[in-house]
């Protein structure tokens, strides 16, 4: 290194004067910090908006989709598929420009000037809060919105003429007694395809069952009307039978109990999550976990604002060889981890008994600790 110029101070020397000197290096962290994310999402949304449309355009087009609908359609997927990116590109924003930061030895002027590693993580605590904020309001009532747009456009223009719009074979319980069958739902129409209906004594003996080629909501009348209908009355050896070739009348559940899950589910913002869980075991529903595990991983996924953080800056805050590109690898593989186990719990919780608490939190305990080890190791 040459000789310093007289009278020219380096600018961690004009820059920290010890603590009197930390609300401008907040600042300038803080709007790194707020800034990196922002060109993460103003870069990587619009890419997957064209490679999303490059794929679809043929289909919106062979199906007439109307332009303002499309329009409505990408600002619903901005929304929904940003908020489920929010965590990735976080992480990697941080680890972006922390590492600049340290190869620039600006982390090592701070640190030097006498700030302690705590006290260095301050704006990222503040920006990991603006961030969990965010999410929290957009996961409880703007994304579900979206949701429900982004769905309803997909099943009626992206799917293939002649296909079911939506998952097929829809089983539901609604109580210990009752149970519902649909081949196929229209969420659009409101229609359900193949219905049946079964009452089971307290006995296990079936009691009656109801059949029909279609059911649909009339929401006019507040009815169902079932076409090609049959009930089948049974009382010991003697079966009884009645058909209709249309039938109105009225059931006990709601048409969001003929709707997909996955579908209901993500539509619904937190009040109405809340009461439709509480309906559902009221009824003893068999896939209540899955409503759970929805409204559960709304509550967690601001908590991974500061989880990522936490691991992020302790990655990138030491100057290594390999520099950023090392950080960027060792981030993308830690995300990718981090959405195999959310995954694994997920389905474990769905499909078994396993807690959906336990299945939403166990990812983020496991990586809590991972950052607290990471951090200890970067305080060195």
């Amino acid at each position: 290194m040459g000789p310093s110029v007289p009278g020219r101070r380096p600018w961690c020397g004009r820059w920290i004067n010890g603590y009197s000197g930390m609300g401008i290096i907040d600042k300038y962290i803080l709007k790194k910090y707020l800034v990196t994310f922002g060109m993460m999402l103003l870069l990587f949304i619009p890419i997957g908006i064209m490679l999303n449309l490059a794929e679809q355009i043929g289909k919106m087009i062979d199906n007439e989709a109307p332009l303002m609908e499309i329009v409505v359609y990408y600002i619903n997927f901005t929304i929904y598929i940003g908020h489920l990116l929010f965590p990735i590109f976080l992480f990697l924003s941080i680890i972006f420009f922390t590492s600049k930061m340290a190869n620039n030895t600006e982390i090592v002027a701070i640190l030097s000037s006498g700030v302690s590693f705590g006290r260095f993580l301050r704006p990222y605590w503040i920006g990991a809060t603006i961030i969990a904020i965010m999410m929290f309001v957009m996961g409880m009532f703007i994304v579900p919105a979206a949701s429900k747009g982004y769905n309803e456009f997909k099943y009626k223009y992206l799917k293939k003429r002649g296909q079911d719009r939506i998952t097929s074979n829809i089983f539901n319980q609604l109580g210990e007694q009752d149970y519902i069958y649909v081949s196929s739902f229209d969420p659009e129409r409101q229609i359900g395809y193949n219905f049946t209906l079964e009452h089971f004594r307290e006995d296990g003996t079936l009691d009656f069952k109801i059949s029909s080629a279609n059911i649909r909501w009339v929401p006019a009348d507040s009815i169902y009307r079932l076409t090609s209908y049959t009930r089948r009355n049974l009382r010991g050896d003697t079966e009884r039978v009645e058909t209709k070739r249309r039938l109105d009348t009225v059931f006990s559940f709601q048409i969001d109990d003929l709707t997909p899950v996955s579908y209901i589910a993500e539509t619904k913002n937190l009040f109405e999550l809340n009461e439709f869980i509480r309906v559902q075991k009221r009824k003893g529903a068999s896939n209540v976990n899955t409503y759970i595990m929805v409204l559960y991983k709304r509550w967690a996924l601001p908590v991974t604002a500061f989880i990522l953080t936490v691991i992020g800056v302790a990655v990138s805050s030491i100057k290594r060889r390999g520099g950023m590109g090392v950080n960027l690898a060792f981030g993308i593989g830690v995300a990718f981890i981090y959405i195999f186990m959310d995954k694994v719990f997920g389905t474990l919780a769905e499909q078994s008994g396993f807690p959906p608490l336990l299945a939403v939190t166990l990812p983020n305990v496991i990586f809590g600790f991972l950052g607290y080890f990471l951090l200890q190791q970067a305080k060195r």
